[in-house]
């Protein structure tokens, strides 16, 4: 085999290793994905970025048994775990808790390949075979767990994964700083350290408890807790178990801790041993953004896969230009895990992105998507950041925008135009979901998105129509959302260009009742909307709506509140959002709708 092919990738197997003249790895990443290079897939990006830091970096993918771990022999410092892009549960099961026969982040899509709960499975795996390495966990299923939560699958709430897992330690957020923080101090204690003293890394765990340093949650002693000065001390997990109003406060208090400028370290006690979750860590520069997306991911899955890996075909013609979210959403986790403050990248380092990406052979001129989690959030922040770092709001956009939140457009508009003037470039769309309450703040975005970015469909999520319920979910006023419709069929109209919006909304969430449901199917009549996908509610660990769910209580009010649970009361709701069961599911042409406009 070509040594330019056993190169290119991470290594995946011995022979890689040998490839590079490595003896030996230093950290070795486990992953429930299969591996693609690509930054939209955490453990890659991770492990790209460590390795541009002069770190022996290898992939396990999807093992199947404890003995997988050993392909690439012991590493040096640390085995990092990460369950993939989508938590397990979520990936390998519906929303009414039927077993899923696929999986987009596998190998010919193929189901089965990776463990419910696998952040635990895996880590048990890496415990047994290298009982002498310190075993971190990070990505979303393994933080989203790092305090007491609500567990959909086991209708139960379970303890921290720390407190019942081999973890040493987890990684919350993105994790670069941390790992690079993580690994530099193990190096130094390794090279220091008596070749016969398992124990050698255990003290740099320590010295980071002490220091208190972000991003981490580790287990402590209980008489050791009272050396943290800034600190929450939320009820134990005996006592949220206990107690559904007492599990709704402490969701609330530790949701109200996502501010990295003023939040507090967190505790929690499990019996005798306390779960410590310091601030999140500071979002990071342009300059840093851009350091981690220029690094040279192939956007290619490994060469040893014979299948194509689907979800790799979603985004391998996509352009990441920003991450986190000031939406705050109360059903979506990714505040708690990108943060929130939206961190974008430079103009520069996008248009080099796409000139490279214009020269791949999958290139057809077309880019899929040039976004984020949010589309049109790029370089967008507060007027004055010193008044945002004091903000203990878990949304800027609701009950309403925030006056202090800066709402120009114009250097995504400038972006969009100056990537569409790249040759070979034939077409730029806009697949992320647009906030439209933020879009109509800007008509000069609207308009170009509009009328040049939309490939014939553009996803927008007004979720629901009840205000009661849209405030639950912290989402805009139905009535916005009626507000831009209009004013998309206009520029639509204007551009010559027949488009459609599609809609997403939520069945069964906190709060909505059959009757709230029936007056959408109603208006969705009205409206000759059909409906292909609806997202039944997940409650998702670390959010807000999971604590409304599982409680049956609005954290705000106290309120008890109507929760729809059984699966028979579930599924209600969902097939009054499809009365119309037409495969199309997208909007009816503008002249069908004309006749039966909303009132």
């Amino acid at each position: 085999m070509k040594q330019e092919l056993l190169c290119k990738f991470l290594p995946m197997s011995k022979e890689e290793m040998d490839a590079r003249a490595w003896s030996e790895l230093d950290i070795l990443f486990v992953s429930g994905d299969a591996y693609v290079d690509h930054p939209s897939f955490g453990i890659p990006l991770l492990a790209r970025f460590l390795e541009n830091n002069g770190f022996r970096v290898g992939i396990v993918a999807q093992p199947q048994t404890a003995q997988d771990l050993l392909r690439l022999g012991t590493p040096r410092l640390f085995v990092g775990i990460g369950t993939g892009v989508v938590d397990s549960m979520v990936n390998n099961y519906t929303a009414n808790k039927r077993k899923r026969s696929d999986d987009v982040y596998s190998e010919g899509g193929k189901g089965g390949l990776r463990p419910d709960y696998a952040g635990v499975v895996f880590a048990k795996y890496a415990k047994e075979i290298f009982p002498n390495l310190p075993i971190i966990g990070g990505g979303v299923e393994i933080a989203l767990r790092r305090l007491a939560h609500y567990d959909y699958w086991q209708n139960k709430v379970v303890p921290s994964i720390l407190a019942d897992s081999p973890f040493d330690l987890i990684a919350y957020g993105m994790a670069e700083k941390q790992s690079l923080l993580l690994a530099r101090q193990l190096d130094n204690a390794k090279k220091n350290a008596s070749t016969n003293n398992p124990n050698w890394w255990r003290p740099v765990l320590r010295k980071l408890q002490l220091q208190n340093e972000r991003g981490f949650v580790f287990k402590m002693e209980r008489e050791d807790v009272g050396r943290i000065e800034e600190k929450i001390i939320l009820p134990s997990f005996e006592e949220v178990r206990r107690d559904k109003k007492t599990f709704s406060r402490a969701m609330l208090y530790s949701l109200n801790q996502i501010n990295p400028y003023n939040a507090k370290t967190l505790i929690q006690f499990h019996k005798e041993i306390a779960i410590v979750v310091t601030p999140p860590g500071l979002p990071i520069s342009e300059k840093e953004m851009d350091e981690i997306y220029d690094l040279p991911f192939t956007k290619e899955q490994h060469w040893s896969y014979k299948e194509k890996i689907p979800g790799l075909e979603t985004v391998k013609n996509s352009i990441t230009i920003n991450r986190g979210c000031f939406g705050g959403c109360s059903f979506c986790a990714l505040t708690q895990h990108q943060g929130k403050f939206v961190q974008s990248r430079s103009e520069k380092s996008i248009l080099e992105e796409i000139k490279r990406l214009t020269k791949s052979k999958h290139f057809t001129g077309i880019i899929s998507d040039l976004g984020g989690p949010t589309a049109n959030m790029y370089k967008l922040q507060g007027k004055d950041l010193e008044m945002c770092k004091k903000c203990y709001r878990p949304s800027c956009l609701h009950p309403d925008i925030c006056e202090n939140m800066d709402c120009n457009h114009s250097r995504q508009v400038d972006l969009l135009r100056q990537a569409s003037s790249i040759e070979k470039v034939r077409r730029i769309f806009i697949a992320s979901g647009v906030r439209y309450d933020l879009a109509m703040r800007d008509e000069n975005y609207l308009r170009e998105l509009i009328s040049k970015h939309v490939g014939g469909h553009l996803k927008v999520a007004p979720e629901h129509t009840n205000e009661e319920v849209l405030n639950l979910m912290r989402k805009p006023s139905f009535s916005q959302f009626v507000a831009f419709m209009k004013i998309f069929e206009k520029i639509s109209s204007e551009a010559e260009k027949e488009q459609y919006i599609v809609p997403y909304f939520i069945s069964s969430f906190p709060g909505s009742t059959p009757e709230m449901m029936e007056k959408i199917s109603s208006w969705l009549k009205q409206e000759n909307w059909q409906l292909q996908q609806v997202q039944a509610f997940i409650p998702l660990p670390m959010t807000l709506a999971s604590a409304m769910y599982w409680t049956q209580i609005d954290p705000y009010s106290k309120k008890e509140i109507f929760v729809a649970k059984g699966q028979n009361s579930r599924n209600k709701q969902r097939d009054q959002l499809q009365a119309h069961r037409i495969s199309s599911g997208i909007k009816k042409s503008f002249k069908q709708r004309k006749r039966s406009r909303l009132g």
